[in-house]
């Protein structure tokens, strides 16, 4: 059996833009920084990793309608490798996320006042998350820490679907 399933969550780096494909098909890239659980010897706090990403179709019209840089956003999709030569000639690796699914990770006010902040060092937990979970618990299954997840409520006007 295989397997080949990411989840990321982190703040996208720029805002999306969305583009089209030659045969029609909505397409849009974008790159979502996530900070390391650890810092490195010597640093004062963790490094963000700075994940590429590409979303299809609805997802694609999803993302660029709804998300801006330094917005939070959970990713589910999987790894796709891709090998090229550069200009020189030499073998080239590239890797990434295929998305599936994006949800929001923060309310529509923690979006509004995070807005212009560009800081990917420190990730801020929602306020509606924080205020659900008196204390960070994980699913047992999972390991996902629940305080990072938004109740998302009030949003059906704003939603395409």
């Amino acid at each position: 059996m295989n397997i080949n399933k990411v989840m990321l969550m982190g703040r996208l780096t720029a805002d999306p833009e969305l583009k089209m494909s030659a045969s029609g098909v909505p397409n849009v890239r974008f790159s979502v920084a996530v900070n390391r659980r650890f810092a490195r010897q010597g640093e004062d706090r963790p490094t963000a990793d700075f994940i590429r990403c590409t979303a299809f179709r609805q997802t694609a019209e999803f993302v660029s309608k709804y998300f801006r840089k330094g917005s939070v956003i959970i990713v589910f999709g999987s790894l796709q490798n891709d090998n090229y030569k550069d200009r020189d000639g030499n073998d080239r690796q590239s890797t990434t996320v295929i998305v599936d699914e994006v949800q929001f990770g923060e309310t529509k006010q923690d979006r509004g006042q995070q807005r212009d902040q560009d800081d990917f060092s420190q990730p801020q937990p929602s306020s509606a998350a924080a205020n659900t979970a008196a204390a960070p618990s994980s699913d047992p299954g999972t390991g996902v820490n629940s305080e990072f997840f938004a109740d998302i409520k009030d949003i059906e006007d704003e939603l395409p679907f």
